[in-house]
């Protein structure tokens, strides 16, 4: 299914500005919640929670404490308040209001979205023949937002005959999604409401019968897969799968060829994959290779074959074929051997190509294989730091490939690459408005060395005129975890602090996947630790380097990048001016214990179980609630929302409760929730800029500026 829900992160990844003034001083009377001490008992010791009562969602004391906090917030914030709608008109203006995408062609249709000026949502269009057909609106995202605070739609997909469109909502903002199904030839809507769903759903070749995955809504982990008959009672659907070990999670697929149904199953280290003739909606689903500890694999059909993307006796990652009518192990063909200097992320098949998106010294490249000769070709650019991935390519024969590009001062490009001549055709560069001039800004790409000697690459943005001489303003980032790699990506609303004379640095820090595997192995378990050294040895570098000062420089992460804020500030907390933590994941030990919070069992294989006391141990060495102590701490804004289904609200609620009555200084500590939305922040392209203006009024007050 075309996946339109994103990750709201990436919104949080960009502030910056210059200035010399003290902070405000904070009110003498910030919200002081009521300790209630509770007992948390562990074979391996016991921890007392003061907090732990900040649980209780529907509780009104809680409520009113969050309430309380954001009144805090805002009465801090106030000297800034102009500040703040200036920068978010200020954003708004480099946006293009009426704007659409690069339509792709899929069976017969060109797609695309477009937005209408002052419009928050995205509408979803199609075009039957040509681009110069009459469009057809198939989703409008304005009308379906209206009268709800939040407003997500999860995916898209098309029936076979072009008639039927099965797609997904999210009113609340936990993930949690409604299926629903429309005529696109009369617009109408199937009385049925399917709830609690993944967000995508696979069509069969009957245009008639749908498969879809069940949450449960305790763990928000998809678990069962039912099937579906167009127009029928869902209480009458049939179970088709359901996965009994929590640690994995799964997801329904058609593959590119349309000639199957999967049912992808995978946990951070296994993987399995189950597939259908999507011919036969009723058959019993195969299993193409046992799931198997440490190994993963992902599956494609062309050309008569399977193709299998695996790290099966290939850290890196590697391509094998497989035939379809035995596709087990046991005859899989090696097509790309693995390589220990360059890392394998995803593959494309066409009918005479395979395109794989790698990484060589941590900077994502595409290169195209031909099927007749087997060489392989790298799509060269210029810039020292930037990105490029495999986009929307549903068509199988066909020689064009369509990618984005994007760097830290080229916005998001659409390119359409012919595999055959290698020539190269824009098709649209992101616009920006209000007089952007890629030239203006520096783009740098630098190694850090750690303390343990690994290099650490860093790459930084700045607008010409910034100087290294330790008295500039830098906003430094870093996630480190789960094996996602952060890239040099451009941002419209990040120019707001490079324009004030910031400079924006990402550092790659240990547990992503930029320079491979390995990498990540090296930043999760009992090996945590170094993708907080590395952040503070990033910090560190820029000091000495002079691009910035402790009295100068900022860190930012969210979600588990906020648990990296939280172990920073702990352990160095004399390196940063301030903190910016977007909901962080810092109850390390509580929440992993705990198997009836969302996602907590998948995440074992990320943290440890602490039912294993090894794994108990050591994170209880770094979990940032239970590391406070009585210290100076950075000027802090922690932010959360009350319908996270990732993060719970209450994780940056209680440690907040704790710095609050345990640090020593007198530096600003301010708690901002959200009431009305969850992990990725506010909904609607405006609507979230707000909140990257409240962030960026926060680093100026602490600047002292007030209204440049």
């Amino acid at each position: 299914m075309k996946q339109l829900a994103t990750f709201g992160l990436l919104s949080l990844a960009v502030l910056a500005t210059q200035a010399q003034s003290a902070p405000p001083s904070p009110m003498p009377t910030p919200p002081l919640a009521t300790s209630r001490p509770k007992a948390l008992v562990s074979p391996y010791g016991t921890r007392t929670d003061n907090y732990y009562w900040l649980n209780e969602r529907d509780n009104p004391e809680v409520l009113g404490y969050l309430k309380d906090e954001n009144a805090y917030f805002d009465q801090q914030m106030a000297p800034v308040k102009e500040l703040e709608a200036k920068l978010f008109t200020e954003m708004k203006g480099r946006i293009k209001e009426q704007d659409e995408s690069v339509p792709y062609r899929d069976h017969g249709y060109y797609y695309y979205t477009r937005y209408e000026t002052g419009g928050e949502y995205p509408l979803y269009c199609r075009k039957a023949g040509s681009l110069q057909g009459a469009e057809e609106i198939m989703l409008n995202g304005n009308e379906m937002g209206q009268g709800h605070s939040y407003f997500a739609i999860g995916g898209y997909e098309v029936s076979d005959n072009n008639e039927l469109l099965a797609f997904s909502t999210d009113t609340v903002s936990r993930r949690l999604y409604t299926l629903r199904f429309k005529n696109l030839k009369t617009g109408q809507l199937y009385p049925e409401k399917i709830v609690n769903v993944e967000g995508n759903a696979a069509w069969a070749a009957d245009n008639q019968t749908v498969f879809y995955a069940k949450k449960d809504v305790t763990t928000l982990l998809p678990y069962q897969v039912y099937r579906h008959a167009l127009g029928t009672d869902p209480a009458q659907d049939v179970l088709v799968y359901e996965e009994k070990d929590d640690t994995f999670g799964l997801h329904v697929s058609r593959s590119k060829s349309r000639q199957y149904l999967g049912i992808e199953l995978s946990s951070a280290f296994s993987s399995e994959y189950r597939y259908l003739d999507a011919a036969t909606p009723t058959g019993e689903f195969k299993i193409l290779a046992p799931r198997t500890p440490d190994l993963l694999y992902e599956v494609q059909d062309a050309n008569g074959k399977f193709y299998v993307f695996t790290n099966w006796e290939a850290p890196n990652f590697r391509v094998m074929t497989a035939p379809l009518a035995s596709p087990g192990r046991d005859q899989w063909q090696e097509v790309i051997p693995p390589r220990a200097d360059v890392f394998l992320e995803q593959m494309e098949l066409f009918k005479d190509y395979l395109v794989l998106n790698e990484r060589a010294e941590g900077i994502r490249q595409l290169r195209v294989i031909n099927f007749k000769d087997q060489v392989g070709r790298v799509v060269d650019f210029p810039e020292l730091a930037y990105t490029t991935f495999i986009g929307a390519n549903p068509e199988f024969d066909t020689p064009l490939l369509r990618f984005t590009y994007t760097s830290f001062t080229t916005p998001a490009s659409t390119y359409d690459y012919d595999m055959a001549t290698h020539q190269l055709a824009l098709r649209k560069e992101q616009p920006v408005l209000g007089g952007f001039d890629k030239q203006d800004y520096v783009t740098e790409r630098q190694f850090v060395t750690a303390r343990d000697g690994k290099r650490i690459p860093i790459a930084i943005v700045y607008k010409k005129g910034f100087h290294k001489n330790g008295q500039g303003p830098v906003l430094q980032y870093a996630y480190g975890s789960y094996g996602l790699s952060m890239d040099p990506t451009f941002s419209s609303a990040r120019l707001s602090l490079l324009d004030r004379g910031f400079a924006y640095v990402l550092c790659n820090i240990r547990g992503g996947q930029e320079l491979g595997r390995q990498w990540f192995e090296d930043g999760r378990m009992l090996r945590k630790m170094n993708s907080f050294t590395d952040f503070i040895d990033c910090s560190e570098y820029l000091i000495k380097e002079k691009y910035t000062s402790p009295a100068k420089l900022f860190a930012l992460g969210g979600s588990a990048g906020g648990l990296l804020m939280g172990a920073v500030v702990n352990l160095r907390p004399d390196l940063y001016k301030g903190v910016i933590a977007a909901v962080p994941f810092v109850d390390v030990v509580t929440t992993m214990s705990d198997a009836s919070i969302p996602l907590t069992t998948g995440e074992y294989e990320q943290w440890g179980n602490p039912a294993d006391q090894p794994a108990y141990d050591y994170m209880l060495s770094y979990s940032p609630y239970d590391n406070v102590k009585p210290q100076a701490y950075p000027n802090m804004l922690v932010i959360t929302g009350l319908h996270d289904s990732q993060v719970q609200y209450f994780e940056p609620a209680k440690w907040v409760a704790k710095l609050r009555a345990t640090k020593i200084d007198h530096n600003l500590l301010v708690l901002h929730t959200d009431m009305e939305a969850g992990h990725g922040g506010a909904s609607g392209r405006f609507k979230a800029l707000h909140d990257v203006a409240r962030q960026y009024a926060f680093l100026l007050l602490l600047l002292g500026q007030k209204a440049l």
